[in-house]
């Protein structure tokens, strides 16, 4: 099989929410590095694995990988427009092997540190700490790998939240990585729904890789329970459609917890909401924010 691999230099401004905007239309993956790196020009970051998720290198090299079957031209310019390009910037294009892009993916994942006991890890990686809570979870088809700041910040949000026995439902599970996170927290019932039927599968294995018990299905599934904690990290259109839906599964005194929602987009969206749940500002990393309500009847 091949792939393609796309190439885009920019400046620092636009590095995030380009590459944010790839991830969410159908990036593989997608990493940002420093445009000068090997050269006197390069800036060196510093922090702990995982607490610092935005690099501001002056020119910012993003690289994303596309399957062969996807419009990457119409892609790159339907992301630039959303990152606030006044023109589709210049891109490189390159066809990759199966065994060139294992070895590209692999050079862009480390284990991540998502919170002080919680660490997402790469299957090629040893746990940095093998007494932290350690997801082994490799990039794939399915979004959700811990690097992205909206899956990040739920993650944060469910270590302080998820309690021994709890019950939690994941709408919109992509990789199943939220699911299988609340289940390594003590969950006692986990189910993962998604409307990409090759996401139940890749998440249905992430759980077993992980040893945690989780079920997942595709949205045909009829649920009849309602849930402890309700999370949705998709994106803002399908999160105002789902209201009701979303509302109905989540018990009284429980909570909802959404993400996948850019800043201009929370006022519209709780608004949405506001017949059913008041929500509030539970987190923000750059442009991307938390919202989380309990319900109280």
């Amino acid at each position: 099989m091949s792939w393609f691999s796309v190439q885009i230099d920019t400046d620092c401004l636009h590095a995030e929410i380009l590459t944010d905007a790839l991830l969410h239309t159908g990036a593989l993956s997608a990493s940002i590095e420093d445009a000068d790196a090997g050269t006197p020009l390069e800036m060196p970051q510093f922090g702990e694995p995982g607490s610092e998720p935005s690099p501001k290198w002056k020119r910012s090299r993003i690289t994303a990988l596309f399957s062969m079957d996807q419009d990457v031209h119409q892609i790159i310019s339907q992301c630039a427009s959303m990152a606030g390009f006044d023109e589709t910037p210049a891109f490189i294009l390159e066809k990759i092997t199966e065994q060139n892009w294992v070895a590209l993916t692999q050079s862009q994942f480390e284990p991540l540190r998502i919170s002080e006991r919680l660490w997402v890890v790469p299957s090629w990686h040893q746990p940095p700490y093998p007494e932290a809570i350690n997801l082994i979870l490799d990039p794939g088809m399915a979004f959700g790998t811990g690097s992205h700041p909206t899956t990040r910040m739920c993650m944060q949000w469910l270590d302080k939240t998820v309690f021994k026995g709890a019950f939690v439902l994941d709408y919109g599970c992509g990789s199943g990585i939220l699911a299988i996170t609340a289940a390594k927290l003590g969950a006692k019932e986990v189910i993962g729904i998604d409307i990409d039927k090759e996401a139940v599968k890749i998440a249905t294995a992430n759980a077993n890789n992980n040893k945690v018990s989780a079920r997942f299905y595709d949205s045909t599934f009829n649920i009849k329970q309602q849930f402890d904690i309700v999370i949705a990290n998709i994106v803002f259109n399908p999160l105002t459609a789902l209201a009701p839906l979303l509302f109905m599964h989540v018990r009284p005194r429980g909570q909802l917890l959404l993400s996948g929602i850019l800043a201009d987009q929370v006022d519209e969206l709780i608004a949405a909401y506001q017949p059913f749940i008041q929500l509030g500002i539970a987190d923000f990393d750059e442009s991307w924010v938390l919202l989380s309500g309990q319900k109280l009847v």
